[in-house]
Parts: C-alpha cells; sequence; structure tokens
C-alpha cells in the first residue's frame, strides 16, 4: 500500500495553482522595492531586478515540473531529495525547513498581518506591550500574530477542504485588489514627469544613502555593483519564493503528475507578471527618492496615498491583511507534509506521521504551529529569515541538480512532464544561483556564515535521529 493511500486527492488545478500564487505573494510586494532602490538606485536597474526574479523563478519552477511528475508524493521537494541524493541530504532539507524556513517564515508573514491590522485597530500595535518580563516583551501584534497562526492551524486540521476555500478565496481576492491598485495607479497616480525623471540615466547603478536629510549618491561599478545585485536579488527572488510548497501536497492533487508541473508554470508566471507591472507603477507614481526612502520601507503606501489620498493606507493595510492571511494559509497547509514524510522515514516525531479522521496530518499541524508561535514571541523571525536565504539557494540548486542525477540513475522512470529547456534552462538556473549564493557569502557573510551553521547543525541531529 503506497504511503500516501490515505491522503484524499482533491486539489483541482485551480487549487493548486491557488496555493503556489498565494504562498508566493505575502508582504514583500509592498516592501521591498525600498532596499532595492537604495540598492541600485536607477529605474532601469529596479526594473531588470524584479524581472530577472521572475525568470530564475519560473526556470526553477518549470524545472520542479519534471520531479513532481516523477515523485507525486506527500513531501515534495524532501522526497525529490532523498531520491536523487540519500536521506541525509532530504532530513538536512527537512530540518531547515522545520527550524527555520517555513516556520520562520509563517512567524513573519503573520507578524506582518498583525502590523497591518493594527491601522485598522491601533490597539493590536507593536507598541502596545502587554508584558515585559525584562528578557522579553510581549507586544499585542505578537499576541494577534500568534492567534493567526492558531486559528489557521485548527482551520487546516479540519481537512484539506476547508484551507482549500480559504486559499482560493483569499487569493482571487489579492490578486484581483493588487490588479486593481496596478490599474488604479497607472490611469489616476501616474504623472508623466515622474516616470520621465525616474528613467533619466537608466542604466547608471548607484547607491543611495540619507545624511542629515541629504540623499547622497555613490556611482557602483565592479564588485561593488555585484554587491548590489546580490542585495537587491535576495529581496526580490525572496518577494517571490515558498511557490515550492505545492510539490508538499502533491497527494491531495488530482492527476499530480500533470497538475503539480502547470500550476507551477501557471502561479510564477501570474505573480512575476502582478510584481513587474506593480514596480512599472511605483516608478509612475513615486520619484525614485520616495521609493528608496518611503517611511519604514513602506512603498505600498507611499503609492497608495499618491492614488487614493489618505485612505490609501487604510486601502493598502487592508489588502496586506488579505494578502498575508491567505499566504499564511498556503504555508500551514503545506509545512506539515513534509513532516509527515520525515516522520515516515523516521527522521522526525513519531506523531506527525499519523493522520486524523479528515486525513490530514493534524499532530505535525500542531507541532508546527507551536515553534512558529514561540518564533514570534522571539521577536528575531526577520533575522532567522535573512540567515537561511544562503541554504534556501543551495537547496534549489541541489534539487534541479538531482534532475541531471535522476537521468542518470533512472533513466527509465516514468516522467509525464520533462523539465522545460533541459539541460540549458536548467543549468542556467544553477549557474544564476550558484553565483548569487556566493556573492551572498561575500557581501552579506553576518547571515549567510550563521545560515549555514543551521544547516549544519542538522548533521549530529541526523545521526542521533538514525540511531534512535
Amino acid at each position: 500500500m503506497s504511503q500516501d493511500a490515505s491522503f484524499k486527492p482533491s486539489l483541482s488545478l485551480l487549487d493548486a495553482t491557488m496555493i503556489v500564487a498565494g504562498s508566493m505573494i505575502g508582504s514583500g510586494i509592498f516592501l521591498v522595492s525600498a532596499e532595492i532602490a537604495r540598492s541600485v538606485g536607477s529605474a532601469g536597474w529596479f526594473t531588470v531586478m524584479w524581472v530577472l526574479a521572475g525568470i530564475v523563478t519560473m526556470i526553477a519552477a518549470v524545472s520542479y515540473g519534471e520531479l513532481s511528475g516523477m515523485f507525486p508524493r506527500a513531501g515534495g521537494q524532501y522526497v525529490y531529495l532523498r531520491e536523487a541524493y540519500n536521506p541525509f541530504v532530504a532530513f538536512l532539507f527537512g530540518w531547515t525547513q522545520f527550524s527555520v524556513i517555513q516556520t520562520g517564515t509563517i512567524a513573519a508573514v503573520a507578524v506582518a498581518f498583525a502590523k497591518f491590522t493594527a491601522y485598522l485597530i491601533p490597539s493590536f500595535s507593536e507598541q502596545h506591550i502587554l508584558w515585559d518580563a525584562g528578557f522579553i516583551k510581549v507586544s499585542a501584534a505578537q499576541i494577534v500574530a500568534i492567534i493567526s497562526i492558531v486559528l489557521l492551524t485548527y482551520i487546516n486540521t479540519r481537512g484539506i477542504r476547508n484551507g482549500k476555500v480559504i486559499q482560493t478565496v483569499f487569493t482571487l481576492a489579492k490578486l484581483l485588489s493588487l490588479f486593481g491598485l496596478i490599474i488604479f495607479g497607472f490611469l489616476i497616480g501616474a504623472k508623466h514627469e515622474v516616470w520621465n525623471a525616474n528613467w533619466q540615466n537608466a542604466w547608471t547603478a548607484h547607491s543611495l544613502q540619507q545624511v542629515n536629510g541629504e540623499t547622497v549618491t555613490t556611482l557602483l561599478t565592479g564588485m561593488a555593483f555585484l554587491g548590489a545585485v546580490a542585495v537587491s536579488m535576495k529581496g526580490s527572488l525572496f518577494s517571490s519564493d515558498a511557490w515550492n510548497n505545492v510539490t508538499f501536497i502533491a497527494a491531495e492533487i488530482k492527476n499530480p503528475q500533470k497538475n503539480i508541473g502547470r500550476s507551477l508554470f501557471l502561479g510564477t508566471l501570474i505573480v512575476t507578471i502582478i510584481y513587474v507591472s506593480a514596480n512599472l507603477m511605483y516608478l509612475a507614481v513615486l520619484p525614485m527618492n520616495e521609493i528608496a526612502f518611503a517611511a519604514n520601507d513602506r512603498v505600498g503606501v507611499a503609492a497608495a496615498e499618491q492614488i487614493f489620498g489618505n485612505s490609501g493606507s487604510l486601502i493598502i493595510a487592508v489588502m496586506i491583511m488579505i494578502s498575508t492571511f491567505g499566504c499564511n494559509n498556503g504555508l500551514t497547509l503545506a509545512g506539515a507534509r513534509i513532516y509527515y514524510t520525515m516522520a515516515q522515514d523516521g527522521l522526525f516525531f513519531k506523531q506527525a506521521a499519523e493522520l486524523n479522521r479528515f486525513s490530514v496530518p493534524a499532530k505535525g499541524l500542531w507541532i508546527q504551529c507551536i515553534w512558529a508561535s514561540l518564533l514570534c514571541l522571539s521577536g528575531r523571525y526577520g533575522d532567522l529569515l535573512a540567515l537561511v536565504i544562503f541554504g534556501v539557494l543551495i537547496f534549489y540548486v541541489l534539487t534541479i541538480l538531482g534532475i541531471f542525477i535522476l537521468r542518470k540513475k533512472q533513466p527509465d522512470a516514468p516522467r509525464p512532464y520533462k523539465a522545460f529547456g533541459y539541460p540549458v534552462l536548467p543549468m542556467l538556473y544553477i549557474i544564476v544561483a550558484v553565483s548569487l549564493a556566493l556573492l551572498l557569502l561575500i557581501f552579506e557573510a553576518n547571515y549567510t556564515l550563521p545560515g549555514l551553521g543551521i544547516i549544519l547543525l542538522g548533521i549530529p541531529l541526523y545521526y542521533i535521529g538514525r540511531r534512535k
């Protein structure tokens, strides 16, 4: 009997596409553009950072289509790594997902949800401290974040159908509202003089800094330019991350051999179009300086206030609440399927391998919920996410390299869907991702080295788990 026999395939192509798009779009598109504008300082390079992130993400997504067709099982990427390499490499991926990537993202997205809820209900803000024990402070925003995680976890323990409905409704709502923001931005908020000023010297890259209220520009050449590209791509790529979550729930998708590959392509294409369009809209509405130095990096709020006046910040707050809630539903739903397969392999808490009467790994969901909630309280979730950026790239590279390995190891295995552009596009992704990882190692070592440490911490844990 298959390990996934008790999972119920009930997700259509639309549902799977909504999980891809919904998990990708959180709050990054409203915030990350500020750091990119400060890093590269010109409209041309600013736009290229988003286009390049979209192309790289889509190459990775369509490459995963081959693996998802070969192994349409719960756990997705964990299974691909196990089959291409060994259980040890797969465990390091699963450990990093549980310790930081999946749970840290859930925590960060939940806190973003709470922050923007405070626009509507000020008593929910981060400044409203409910408990101060000296070494730890608990704010109203953290409690709201934890409540949202608990609520989504509970809903998803009641069956995949509940999670599916929330995902589809919230993702469609945020896609429509983002398209609306982009269209109104170009129709109402765009100014010719702003657009023309931004596109003067569009290909002269320079960093922007504010010193005593004045903007200081520094021309970027050579390694300094490559460093700026690395920092910018870090932001744009990880605003586009989590597309791989749909692979974790493969056992619950109808016709997974075909539909996972299709949903990966459609979801990443939709999000890439939205992200590039939104950033072109920012350039039509806001001078580059105002994008770079938007208050608290809230570029989306600054643009919406130009478009809709004073009500703009409230409109964006509601949009981000919808966006982050839907995003976290997808992350919550998908994450527990990795721990389910790890537990089946004897590499995670045994209880996580059990399905409840609704055919979902409820105990795995609650274990994920507890750890993500603790990360909310730590207040360090943003730092944790920065730590794993290097690790995320490494696991994507290893997975796509796995396509080449499996073509040699299992040449006769059924491949209902073959990696688009193989071997050129998958190899191009590997070269770009490895180059970016090396640049991050040079220019962001304070994040990448501890991130590598978190991954390496999985080595003794693996051998302890095997011995038990």
